[in-house]
């Protein structure tokens, strides 16, 4: 079956630029001699998981105890959940995961957080990672001064439950970044703050096992990886998508499409999909490297943009691509952010070429608890 026999909107991947990206960024992580921990909430699939596995990641990483759970049943056992964990009920969930033989560990930046855990892994009898967020720019989540940095190793060393395994950080500022020259000026003060911390952990006889770093930007413009930073946790890099081919000015490592149909053509200007932000969200980049025409970049046209969505309908306004569609045509939208769009649908077509190789289930899709 050709991709074009498919019903619309789907979701698409093209196999040779995923496994493109897949190995670039294997080497990349091999020439600077760290292990490569991806971050697979980009695309929320076990098989696209293995295949990072097969070409050499170290494990994975997920943004929630649900995606943990799926990719465990695949048989993933090596896991980071990148982000801090806080509920009886998730930290319940994780000891269960520990119980049948997953590696697995968390995000903390507050001592409630590790007591919290510390009570209900000792009632379930066994002892699980964490690892410790560093706040380095995009101003989220994470540790921010010394201080609170030592009385939360403190609060860890104190809880017999409770292992350190090391830290993470994001700069996902990157994304902001005016220019390649700010992306690198930013990516260093990221590794340098982080590297800071591991300094100081190992000042309290607490080394870190793990100093785990990263954002797609920075990776994919190959950006020095400075000592002390020992894993790369990209996510974006395995899909790509408008705003990350723009950041390093190729779009051809876009593996990621949403097919659509023509289905209207009211004016002589507007042209109307039957996709619209419950398929490719209202999500937009408007500043820095990648920033981003529009909502979606058509991919057989790339110098058209989506100019406005509805919850079914893109909404196209160019007198030229309209002259050359007709009702009925089929298009592919290159979406602004590949992460949220994954999560909005159940299953992808993988293709070789124009053919269907295989339906990948997207088996992480809603696990957001």
């Amino acid at each position: 079956m050709y991709y074009t026999d498919l019903d619309t909107p789907s979701l698409l991947i093209d196999e040779q630029k995923l496994r493109k990206n897949l190995a670039d960024m294997q080497a990349y992580a091999d020439e600077h001699h760290v292990n490569l921990r991806p971050h697979t909430k980009t695309h929320k699939m076990p098989a696209i998981a293995q295949m990072q596995m097969e070409q050499g990641a170290c494990g994975i990483a997920v943004a929630k105890v649900g995606e943990a759970e799926e990719m465990a049943k695949a048989g993933l056992r090596d896991i980071l959940i990148a982000n801090e964990i806080v509920g009886v009920l998730k930290w319940k969930r994780i000891a269960a995961l520990a119980k049948a033989g997953c590696q697995i560990s968390f995000g903390v930046d507050a001592p409630c957080q590790v007591t919290g855990a510390e009570a209900v892994f000792a009632e379930a009898g066994v002892t699980v990672s964490v690892q410790i967020e560093i706040e380095v720019g995009e101003e989220r989540s994470g540790i921010i001064d010394d201080k609170d940095f030592l009385a939360l190793l403190a609060t860890i060393r104190s809880c017999p439950h409770i292992r350190f395994k090391g830290l993470f950080s994001h700069d996902g500022n990157t994304y902001r970044a005016k220019d390649l020259d700010e992306c690198k000026a930013l990516a260093a003060s990221a590794q340098k703050r982080t590297v800071h911390f591991a300094d100081l952990a190992h000042e309290q006889g607490m080394d870190c096992e793990v100093v785990s770093y990263g954002a797609t930007p920075t990776f994919m413009n190959h950006i020095d990886i400075l000592p002390g930073i020992t894993e790369l946790r990209p996510g974006t890099y395995v899909l790509m998508d408008a705003a990350q081919g723009h950041a390093i000015q190729d779009w051809s490592r876009c593996a990621a499409t949403v097919l659509a149909t023509v289905i209207s053509k009211p004016t002589a200007v507007r042209t109307i999909l039957d996709v619209g932000a419950k398929g490719l969200t209202k999500e937009t980049r408007t500043e820095g490297i990648c920033s981003t025409k529009g909502m979606g970049i058509l991919y057989e046209y790339p110098e058209v943009s989506i100019d406005a969505l509805f919850d079914e309908h893109a909404i196209i306004l160019n007198r030229d691509f309209h002259d050359r569609v007709e009702i009925g045509d089929k298009v592919r939208i290159i979406p602004v952010h590949i992460c949220p769009v994954c999560n909005l649908y159940d299953e992808a077509a993988l293709l070789d070429g124009e053919e269907v190789k295989a339906i990948l289930p997207i088996s992480c899709r809603g696990k957001i608890q």
